[in-house]
């Protein structure tokens, strides 16, 4: 039998990359990159298949080696973004009396407003559920074909718990061809308006990506492959692409999703902040405790319920070219060197960068007429960027994507310099001054939001353009920065490594354990349908108790894994991994507990008093970063009892409240945190994963809270 592989492919706005990783050691034995077949009649599908085969063919790599292949898209982004949606019909549903008037009300939608001009039109109408029956199901989509609805969405009040009305429509309009989305489908949350514009939203999108799912996954057929097609969401996870056709709104952002868990895979640290750098395009995300932040999309400025990656986008990226007057620098970005058709000069030749002048221009029509282009004297043009000016500064090493030329650079530079009577230096700095004031605000907004302490922020940088921007942020910032090995087709390895991901969430004042354990078995069975191994599900409940939401998020993997991408470090491998994300020397640490699969090491302190923590597991990753904890090692039988103590000892008593601690429990080859705000709440999570246990079984317990000023 032949090896098995895995395929990832990521569709960016420039170029559509594969990679084929062996599945068993996680090698990369193959790279493909075509250009993104933006204007082909089959879309970017088209690109996705080219460099599916090509990475096949020039790595002599049969299809029946293939066990696993997932791409990332733009299709729902960009379908969203250039206003390419379809007429949506909105079929509200309720009971009669006051809450039919109410959701009649609130299931009548306005056109949404995408932005640029663009807009999902509407076209509404109501049945009242008590006189439903299949001539008004019927009658009632023929009125909504007739005023132009091409797709449908039925929303019932309280479809989350009965979603029976909602399916017959759905049933209705799918035995007649058009597509159709229930807002039960997308969000078991309770908030009709919201809903129902979330479905509304997915509806509009179904035609553009049914047609690109469909040329996909039969091309991919063709190429010989006949394991299940999946598809990157926005939250990090896959699903297979027969779950895609019907919820193609998870989708969004599934490029910087893509990204974020190929970084997952190399990252030691468990909270970062990382940078998607591309050349147009920073994305910028957090990392918290091994996950990616995620929440709630807003489309055209308004809340929905979908689920995705928490990030920034910004208009400064590697490629990101100087606008410049006589004083100096005065903004970097957004107008790229791509856009406006240039060379980087640290991209070109030395010998080319003869007699530059500089000039200014504008890179499209309503630009800004003071962007910098160098002229030489043959008449050809390139123009300087963050990469340029990294280059210049020393910043970029030879192992870099954006290393490049950096005496072509300083040439190209020092035409811009002379003008503005400084040095190259000076320029370089001023162009890094410029992309770094953009962007700590949002780094530092993100960390605030997160609670990212600033002593265990890391800067994870991926893309081709990373080190352009990274290194002098950190240097500025005085945090750490990591850029992972391949960190230009990152994307494509996290699509190839991905897991599968599916969320439920539910408002539940006052859970029992019976609803915690009904809300597991839920998004167990959705993961299983998105294509995922039972054995392999892990589930992850949160509680918000200031609006009651409990979510339950459930990974696997399609496969159960072969191989860990790492082999064991030792003790003492692990302690210097821990004592230097601490910035700790190796001997001012501790070794608090161990177990087989887990080191916990802590600062020296006095016994009992907290101090910072890292919990890392025998593949040498630190899974768990906190500045002020405690640990203790029990069974599951005993382990209420350091529950209960670490509950007491770690309270944090401030003016108007006590903040209690969050807890982490190592329970075999598992590391899950729980957060509550009394203590039942924290038995009941914690009791349901605990119960399954051997009494004697062995369980670390590590409570954290936030370092006081």
């Amino acid at each position: 039998m032949g090896r098995s592989v895995r395929m990832g492919i990521d569709v960016g706005g420039t170029h559509t990359k594969a990679v084929a990783i062996d599945n068993a050691t996680h090698e990369i034995i193959g790279k493909s990159s075509v250009k993104t077949t933006h204007d082909d009649p089959r879309g970017v599908a088209a690109g996705v298949v080219k460099s599916f085969e090509n990475c096949l063919n020039e790595n002599g790599i049969s299809p029946d080696d293939v066990v696993f292949v997932a791409h990332s898209t733009t299709q729902a982004t960009n379908a969203l973004i250039e206003g390419d949606v379809a007429t949506v019909g909105v079929i509200g549903m309720a009971k009669g009396g006051l809450e039919g008037f109410l959701a009649k009300k609130q299931t009548k939608l306005d056109d949404i407003d995408l932005g640029n001009q663009k807009k999902i039109k509407i076209v509404n109408d109501f049945i009242n559920v008590k006189k439903m029956n299949m001539a008004v199901v019927e009658d009632t989509i023929n009125s909504m074909q007739k005023a132009g609805a091409q797709v449908l969405v039925s929303s019932m009040a309280f479809g989350v718990d009965d979603g029976g009305p909602e399916a017959e429509v759905y049933e209705a309009a799918s035995a007649r061809g058009i597509p159709t989305t229930m807002a039960s489908d997308i969000t078991k949350l309770y908030g009709l308006t919201r809903r129902t514009r979330t479905a509304a939203i997915n509806a509009s999108i179904l035609p553009k990506m049914l047609d690109t799912a469909n040329s996909t996954e039969g091309s991919v057929r063709e190429a010989g492959v006949h394991v299940p097609l999946m598809i990157m969401r926005g939250d990090g996870g896959v699903m297979e692409i027969t779950e895609m056709k019907k919820r193609p709104v998870l989708t969004m952002l599934s490029g910087p999703a893509a990204s974020v868990m190929g970084s997952l895979m190399y990252l030691r640290a468990s909270n970062g902040v990382y940078f998607e750098v591309g050349g147009t395009t920073t994305n910028i995300g957090v990392i918290k405790n091994g996950r990616p932040a995620i929440d709630y999309s807003i489309v055209g400025g308004h809340a929905t319920y979908i689920s995705s990656l928490d990030v920034r986008v910004l208009g400064v990226a590697g490629g990101s070219m100087v606008r410049a007057n006589k004083q100096g620098v005065v903004d970097v970005g957004p107008r790229s060197a791509h856009i406006a058709g240039l060379d980087y000069a640290v991209f070109t030749d030395t010998d080319k960068i003869r007699g530059p002048k500089v000039e200014f221009f504008s890179p499209k029509q309503g630009d800004p007429d003071d962007y910098v282009r160098i002229r030489m004297e043959d008449g050809s043009a390139v123009t300087l960027t963050n990469s340029c000016a990294a280059n210049v500064l020393g910043l970029v090493k030879p192992e870099h994507f954006s290393y490049g030329n950096v005496e072509s650079a300083r040439k190209a530079m020092k035409a811009l310099a002379d003008y503005c009577g400084t040095t190259v230096e000076d320029i370089a700095k001023q162009i890094m001054e410029k992309a770094y004031a953009k962007i700590e605000p949002v780094i530092l907004e993100l960390a605030e939001k997160y609670k990212l302490e600033k002593d265990q922020i890391s800067l994870v940088g991926v893309g081709g353009g990373a080190a352009s921007l990274i290194v002098y942020f950190s240097n500025k910032m005085g945090v750490k920065y990591s850029i992972p090995e391949n960190a230009e087709v990152i994307s494509s390895i996290g699509v190839a490594l991905s897991m599968v991901r599916d969320v439920v969430e539910r408002i539940m004042p006052s859970p029992s354990k019976d609803d915690i354990r009904a809300i597991k078995n839920e998004a167990l069975n959705k993961a299983i349908e998105s294509g995922a191994t039972a054995e392999s599900v892990e589930i992850h409940i949160e509680i918000d108790p200031q609006t009651s939401k409990v979510t339950a998020i459930a990974t696997g993997s399609t496969e159960v894994k072969t191989a860990d991408l790492l082999k064991e470090c030792d003790e003492a491998e692990a302690r210097h991994l821990a004592a230097e994300d601490m910035r700790l020397a190796d001997g001012d640490t501790a070794l608090l507990a161990t177990s087989p699969y887990f080191y916990v090491y802590g600062e020296r302190t006095e016994p009992g008093t907290p101090g910072a923590v890292r919990i890392v597991d025998k593949k040498g990753f630190i899974k768990v970063q906190r500045g002020r904890a405690m640990c203790l090692k029990t069974t599951a039988a005993a382990y209420l009892d350091a529950l209960k103590q670490l509950w007491d000892d770690m309270a944090v008593y401030q003016t108007e409240l006590i903040a209690r601690p969050d807890y982490y429990l190592c329970m075999g080859a598992r590391v899950m945190d729980f957060t509550a705000q009394d203590f039942e709440q924290l038995e009941l999570l914690t009791d349901l994963e605990v119960s399954s246990l051997e009494p004697d079984e062995e369980i670390l317990v590590v409570a954290a809270n936030i370092r006081q000023n």
